[in-house]
């Protein structure tokens, strides 16, 4: 049987099996290698994992030594042992990521078997693939791979292959993340996390709590589904929490971990106990990734509920996004950042100080786990609520000289259009006292890096994050058609 033909016997097969089941169900598979798959999953319902159709280009060496000549990347490098060695990688990524991965057996070297992939690529389309190319000669056939199946692209370039006007060809195309370096997976872990949120955005679902009910939506672009339900069954499930053991527990957390507690009395603590526990059962009733609420109504007289910002609190530190104010793009923003770098997003209101020429950032809650569900908190303190004046909210205490992300991912009305993402990077100077600060009782003030001005700074509530992540950001907007803006 000829190579080209038990290659596309053995993608054929592992591509319609990583096409099939949950994460769940794949862990039950007789690979050895998928026993962690259930593992990598985000809230709410289980996610079929992401697809990528992996492939190696270049010559069998031996053909090469017949030849005589094997210009880069040279007569000693070990292309056959370089493959064996990346799959093996591939598969560790495939466990931490709880992806899956179908790579070609034997390396794509001529016309035909490049025509083949594609056909196939075409046919059964994954999520992604992922290309290296072992041999400078061979990269017109990677190109055109790139070019024909018009699918996401991770390509690994290991450094000493290809030269630098080849690298320009794919370095700044759209739905490619190309990476020319010395074996740098954890590039390539960056480019696979990439392909795992794009798939992780398509399947989840972000519960909406507002002043009414509405027909379930779909994000244009991004394909997440929006479920959106009056505010009732939260104020309900409110009500009906009382002094159960977990909101005595809970209230009790929220006091013995506060550094300092200013205007809420031990009531209004055990109210926001009780709003958080309320909260936490309306999300995992409704088995759903994310959360938004058109919180203010319910504060306003009559009073319908306390003020939930703890329980946002909670939800992100759980690694749950939680949007303020219903706001979908504030949202759509937070579940990004949660599932490409694992951290809790700050969602805030923006203003400047002109004098200093420093971001200043506010909202009436945030994380305290900054840097990640498993890392330390921040501390915080206690207070009332800015704009309401009641109820009893967090006022969370980042760390100086941090470096963080701010952005806001702008979606579109249909398709056919092109979002954009606002990214900006910077430093966090300290949080302003209150209140000689005015606006709300968690803020920042931070540097921002790519403005000379930052009173330029466009947009409303923005996410904030721990670490510069602006460059992943970008990369994450050139693989899946995003204007990445200022």
């Amino acid at each position: 049987m000829r190579d080209s033909q038990v290659s596309s016997r053995f993608s054929r097969r592992m591509l319609l099996q990583a096409m099939g089941g949950t994460a769940t169900a794949l862990s039950l598979s007789t690979h050895p290698w998928l026993g962690s798959l259930a593992l990598a999953q985000p809230a709410g319902g289980p996610k079929k994992p992401a697809v990528v159709r992996a492939a190696f280009l270049y010559p069998p060496t031996e053909t090469l030594r017949q030849a005589g000549y094997y210009s880069w990347p040279g007569s000693n490098f070990d292309a056959e042992g370089r493959q064996q060695q990346y799959t093996g990688k591939l598969r560790a990524l495939e466990t931490k990521l709880g992806i899956r991965v179908a790579p070609e057996p034997v390396s794509l070297d001529a016309e035909a078997a490049v025509t083949q992939f594609i056909n196939q690529a075409k046919a059964e389309p994954p999520d992604a693939l992922f290309l290296v190319p072992l041999k400078k000669g061979h990269w017109p056939l990677l190109t055109r791979i790139v070019t024909e199946t018009k699918l996401p692209t991770v390509v690994l370039a290991p450094l000493g292959v290809l030269l630098a006007p080849m690298v320009r060809e794919l370095h700044r195309q759209s739905g490619v993340y190309m990476i020319n370096s010395l074996d740098n997976f954890d590039a390539v872990e960056q480019g696979l996390r990439m392909v795992r949120t794009a798939a992780w955005m398509k399947q989840a679902v972000i519960l909406n709590i507002a002043r009414k009910a509405a027909s379930d939506r779909t994000v244009p672009h991004l394909g997440t589904r929006v479920h959106t339900v009056a505010n009732t069954g939260y104020i309900d499930e409110f009500k009906r929490t009382g002094a159960t053991d977990e909101v005595k527990e809970l209230a009790a957390r929220y006091k013995n971990n506060a550094t300092k507690i200013l205007q809420p009395t031990e009531e209004d603590i055990f109210d926001a106990a009780r709003a958080s526990v309320a909260l936490k059962h309306v999300v995992e009733a409704a088995k759903v990734d994310a959360m938004m609420m058109e919180c203010l109504p319910g504060l306003q007289h009559p009073h319908q509920h306390v003020p939930p910002c703890m329980g946002f609190m909670d939800m992100r530190d759980r690694g749950v996004p939680a949007g303020c104010e219903s706001d979908l793009d504030a949202t759509l923003t937070m579940m990004l950042l949660q599932y490409l770098f694992e951290t809790p997003g700050f969602q805030h209101n923006p203003t400047v100080d002109t004098e200093t020429n420093h971001y200043f950032c506010a909202h009436c809650t945030s994380a305290t786990r900054m840097r990640g569900v498993g890392a330390p908190p921040e501390p915080y303190t206690l207070m009332n609520h800015a704009e309401a004046g009641w109820g009893c909210v967090p006022r969370v205490l980042f760390s100086p000289g941090q470096e963080i992300t701010v952005t806001k991912y702008l979606s579109v009305q249909a398709d056919t259009e092109k979002p954009q993402m606002l990214v900006y990077s910077g430093r966090m100077i300290g949080c302003p006292p209150v209140p000689q600060a005015g606006g709300c009782r968690t803020n920042a003030e931070t540097t921002i890096n790519e403005l000379r001005d930052v009173a330029e700074l466009k947009g409303q509530h923005h996410n904030m994050v721990y670490g510069n992540h602006a460059a992943g950001l970008r990369r994450f907007c050139q693989m899946y058609n995003i204007e990445a803006a200022v």
